[in-house]
């Protein structure tokens, strides 16, 4: 993987997403531009499915860098996230030690915690050079985890650096491009986001949406994307569990573009709602008259 510059410019940062396929709203290029610029981590905040990790993917593919992944869930706790000893390699080196006959105690304990028994995950990983320049981090649906987890990576992000007890400091030589994401199912403490920049994701506009889906499903006709967007725009004004976000916009589209649709009607949108809605209660409240009315209007030419 080869290394790319980072973008000179906020249009710089537009056209790089852009050549990515992510058609960026300018407010998101520009805070990501100053975020890679300034070196703070970037913090995206905003419904599920519209497209905040995507931002890591396609700079992490676009810049040439390594990708790492940290998928935040509850009870998620050091050893998964940070590091964690090899206790079977060590016990077994422990055990060839005695039967050798080596008894110097700190040498064997300074053998065992060596770096071929740490067992790195990936924010340790992040700290680590990399020939093609810092990794792109992605610590993915903060509001997961636990505020005691959120109060550990506070420490981190402020120096780039863990200190591991038995084996010493290991400090990042350049900070990882760092993005967090959080789809607001908790607060998060200000004392985190003051170390970041800060940006809200929204639904994008009809008229980006339809962009989208031209980019993301070429093989789509214009009629039929058309009527994807405004039905799905009409979903999202209703009271629903979850609204559909951008990327079941795209699976939506995709799944029409395989059945060879040509235009909605309610025996397409019946059979292939799941690929939109994905809880069974907000399927069922799109029936009958619901479900006419929004198709009604999604198809009219006006």
């Amino acid at each position: 993987m080869t290394a790319a510059a980072l973008p000179a410019s906020v249009d710089a940062m537009l056209e790089l997403l852009t050549s990515r396929g992510y058609l960026a709203e300018r407010s998101l290029a520009t805070v990501t531009y100053l975020s890679l610029r300034m070196g703070r981590p970037l913090f995206l905040e905003g419904e599920a499915g519209v497209g905040k990790t995507e931002i890591a993917k396609v700079l992490s593919a676009a810049l040439g860098r390594k990708l790492i992944r940290l998928q935040c869930y509850e009870g998620l706790d050091v050893s998964s996230a940070v590091y964690e000893w090899n206790s079977a390699a060590q016990m077994i080196a422990i055990r060839m030690a005695e039967a050798a006959g080596d008894t110097d105690r700190e040498q064997l304990s300074s053998d065992i915690f060596a770096d071929r028994y740490l067992i790195k995950r990936p924010l340790l990983q992040a700290l680590e050079p990399d020939v093609a320049g810092p990794p792109v981090l992605l610590i993915d649906e903060l509001d997961r985890a636990d505020e005691a987890f959120e109060a550990y990576l506070l420490e981190i992000l402020s120096d780039f650096q863990v200190t591991i007890p038995e084996f010493g400091t290991v400090k990042a030589p350049h900070p990882p491009i760092v993005i967090i994401t959080s789809n607001r199912t908790r607060e998060i403490h200000d004392a985190l986001k003051r170390r970041c920049l800060y940006h809200w994701v929204d639904y994008p506009s009809a008229e980006r949406e339809l962009a989208i889906i031209k980019t993301r499903v070429p093989g789509i006709s214009a009629k039929l994307s058309q009527q994807v967007v405004r039905f799905v725009q009409a979903l999202r004004n209703q009271d629903f569990y979850k609204s559909p976000g951008v990327a079941e916009t795209i699976d939506w589209a995709t799944a029409l573009s395989e059945l060879d649709a040509r235009s909605l009607t309610a025996q397409v949108v019946g059979d292939t709602l799941g690929a939109l809605l994905k809880y069974q209660d907000d399927i069922v409240r799109m029936q009958g008259d619901a479900l006419q009315k929004v198709l009604k209007d999604a198809t009219s030419e006006s």
